[in-house]
């Protein structure tokens, strides 16, 4: 017993050390220039991901559009759309994360949340952030492409299953490249399903700008389905993937 406490001890000082819990309520922040930078920049990253990305679904809708003189082989295709919304992602992380973290998806922000790696408050902030940039960034749409945009549906979630962010446990150690193409595997699988809603600021601010129809149809599912993989995300990063499983064993067999 004595040898497998020490080996466990042994193991989990060569594996990763996770710094501290943050804060669960952290007033000082509101104080720092850094924190509302911070917000800022989730605002502005939510707001070009939604505009680049729903030009480009109604784009490819027109160009395939048979009625309005289309092929209906032409556009960028699934595919295409699949790049966009990866490629997006991988800018967009890359150029915020020494700034706010590159969250850029509210369930992105409660996994997180859940692990302690940011406060409430620093999460509320942005997840109203994010949402609102997700809502100009529609509205940008909107404004400049009214007549395609009211005829293609606005970019609006029309799926009816749950979708997980699961791809996202690992937002914290992984470089945007392959946080960006998580996204795109994501989106190349189950855009033909769902339409695909891990981002639950994309899917709420296409429905606030569209309005219409079937916007908030099964609405609560695009933000349940990414919350549930949050949760799911956080727990399996915090006790599988780092040193919070070895040391649990460890505790385990010295008190056995």
């Amino acid at each position: 017993m004595g040898k497998d406490v020490e080996a466990a001890t042994e193991f989990s000082a060569k594996d990763y050390t996770d710094p501290p819990p943050g804060p669960l309520i952290d007033f000082e922040e509101l104080k720092q220039w850094s924190f509302y930078r911070a917000a800022i920049a989730e605002f502005i990253a939510t707001l070009l991901f939604l505009y680049v990305t729903v030009l480009t679904v109604i784009g490819y809708k027109h160009q395939s559009d048979v009625d309005a003189n289309g092929d209906v082989c032409g556009g960028v295709g699934i595919l295409g759309i699949a790049w966009a919304f990866g490629g997006m992602i991988f800018v967009l992380v890359y150029c915020t994360a020494g700034i706010s973290g590159g969250h850029i998806n509210p369930a992105v922000t409660f996994g997180l949340f859940l692990a302690r790696k940011v406060s409430l408050i620093r999460a509320l902030v942005y997840m109203v952030a994010q949402c609102l940039g997700a809502i100009c960034g529609v509205g940008f749409v909107k404004a400049f492409q009214s007549a395609y945009y009211d005829r293609y549906g606005g970019g609006v979630n029309a799926g009816y299953k749950i979708i997980l962010s699961f791809f996202n446990l690992n937002v914290k150690v992984l470089a945007p490249l392959p946080i960006g193409f998580a996204v795109f595997m994501v989106h190349l699988a189950t855009i033909p399903i769902t339409g695909t809603g891990i981002n639950p600021a994309r899917s709420f601010g296409a429905a606030v700008i569209y309005n219409q129809g079937k916007a908030w149809d099964e609405h609560w599912i695009f933000w349940v389905g990414p919350f549930i993989g949050a949760f799911a995300a956080a727990a399996y990063h915090q006790y599988i993937l780092r040193a919070g499983a070895v040391k649990a064993l460890g505790s385990f067999r010295s008190n056995a």
